[in-house]
């Protein structure tokens, strides 16, 4: 390089989630408008929770989009490369099953019907309607579902199917959930599910089912999770960042700081269930006191309440250590 010419700076490297995604999109947007913050550069990347803890954990990445909490497998493999990191809770999300809206049979559908038509076993048997519900019609179901790699795909078939690599291979799988919308919405005979923001996204295009529960019949809302009805599929997300690039890059440390001051409004702007205000500065005094690791212990809890997950991954700074 000649004399005087300085290097670009290294662009903030972000992966992981597609659910998190629009998340990061609208922060992005809002932290470079006005120009103030124009010379930092991003790479923001959709890959799917699993493989953004991939790269994470080798050190290729310093900020992970993840649609759940580290599990004992990426512990393990962080841990080897010496990579240290914040958990930080940034909102919430509703896994959302939807239908074509030319669908004029289904309107809600039970965590067993969920079961029987996703488990393991349904692959090559349970091919139509009315083998998930007597009630309807004798026409094939096309599936649209997240691929493995997905956080979503490893909560949903956790929630439903009781393990999350009980789920059957024979549907069309994406980590792109536009991809997933574009499944549903083309074909009058499909279900599939995904991230809340992307069904608000695309509400004209798509019908959404009440989910039985529980807890009863509830549709995925703002209202829905914050009441806590919607279960087992409402979920937290997260980032995840190292703690060594946030120590020694700046420019890292001002972009989060700015996604969780701003949280509560970027969360909403995405489409997706904010945390209560007076959690996002206890999120802020997490980040500010780095304290790190994870509060779910490699574990990938669900059928927790919004209020439970809250209290789970902030327990950390709660100890007499932090206070």
């Amino acid at each position: 390089m000649p004399a005087g010419v300085l290097a670009a700076p290294e662009p903030i490297r972000i992966g992981g989630s597609s659910t998190v995604f629009p998340v990061m999109q609208a922060a992005i947007a809002a932290y470079q408008k006005g120009g103030a913050h124009r010379q930092v550069r991003f790479e923001l990347k959709e890959t799917g929770t699993s493989a953004g803890f991939r790269q994470f954990c080798s050190g290729q990445l310093p900020l992970a989009n993840a649609s759940r909490p580290i599990n004992a497998k990426e512990l393990k493999a962080c841990a080897a490369k010496g990579v240290t990191f914040l958990e930080l809770p940034i909102g919430f999300d509703a896994i959302t099953v939807v239908v074509n809206p030319a669908n004029t049979w289904a309107s809600s559908i039970t965590t067993q019907e969920l079961a029987r038509l996703w488990k393991q076993g349904a692959a090559g048997s349970v091919k139509s309607w009315s083998q998930v519900n007597l009630d309807w019609p004798n026409r094939p179901i096309r599936l649209c579902g997240p691929g493995k790699d997905s956080g979503t795909y490893d909560y949903f078939n956790k929630a439903i199917n009781g393990d999350e690599d009980n789920s059957r291979a024979d549907y069309f799988a994406s980590e792109k959930d536009n991809e997933l919308v574009a499944c549903v919405a083309k074909n009058p005979e499909a279900l599939g599910y995904f991230g809340f923001a992307y069904y608000q996204a695309n509400a004209k295009r798509l019908k959404p089912l009440s989910v039985v529960g529980k807890r009863g019949a509830a549709l995925p809302s703002v209202a829905s999770v914050q009441k806590e009805s919607y279960v087992p599929l409402s979920r937290p997300l997260f980032v995840y960042v190292n703690d060594r690039a946030l120590r020694q890059r700046p420019e890292l440390q001002k972009f989060v700081t700015y996604v969780i001051q701003n949280g509560l409004s970027l969360v909403k702007r995405a489409g997706y269930i904010p945390m209560p205000s007076s959690t996002y500065m206890l999120v802020e005094s997490k980040l500010y006191r780095h304290v790190g690791g994870t509060a779910f212990g490699g574990d990938l809890p669900v059928g927790l309440t919004t209020g439970q997950a809250l209290q789970r991954s902030l327990e950390s700074i709660k100890k007499p250590a932090f206070r």
